[in-house]
């Protein structure tokens, strides 16, 4: 009999910590916030001619506010010579550098960085983009509005 309770107290501890854990992903889960774009010429403020094409991918941590991203493109008109999220803007309008891309911009780029809860609220709102640039386009050859995914 003592043993029967015991191994009945051990599942219910057994289902207890499989219900919390599975919880605790599926909170986890609703904090991070997946964002998209695509690259391209027709993009650009103002439009270029740029065969120039790619994706961006990021995502959000919503309670830490890390941002993670990653980048890849293809057939621009030379080597990028640098790349960074600008903003806040919406589509067809310009914004200054909120957040640089730090070593090789050379396809693809990856990279993380904590933002502030303010740049948390703008990228979340879609008025970030990914902007690369390149000798022949110095204002920028290809660009993508980064949107909410999900």
């Amino acid at each position: 009999m003592l043993n029967r309770h015991i191994a009945l107290t051990k599942q219910l501890l057994a289902i207890s910590l499989f219900v919390i854990a599975g919880s605790a992903s599926v909170v986890y889960a609703a904090d991070i916030v997946t964002f998209t774009g695509k690259l391209s010429g027709a993009a650009e403020v103002p439009p270029n001619s740029s065969q120039g094409t790619g994706t961006v991918e990021a995502t959000l941590n919503r309670e830490t506010n890390e941002l993670k991203w990653k980048v890849v493109y293809s057939g621009l008109t030379g080597p990028a010579g640098a790349g960074h999220f600008h903003g806040p803007a919406i589509v067809g309008q310009k914004a200054g550098v909120v957040l640089g891309f730090k070593g090789s911009v050379e396809s693809p780029i990856s990279g993380e960085a904590t933002i502030t809860p303010e740049q948390a609220k703008d990228v979340s709102a879609g008025k970030w983009y990914v902007n690369l640039h390149t000798k022949d386009n110095p204002g920028g050859e290809i660009r993508a509005q980064v949107t909410p995914a999900n």
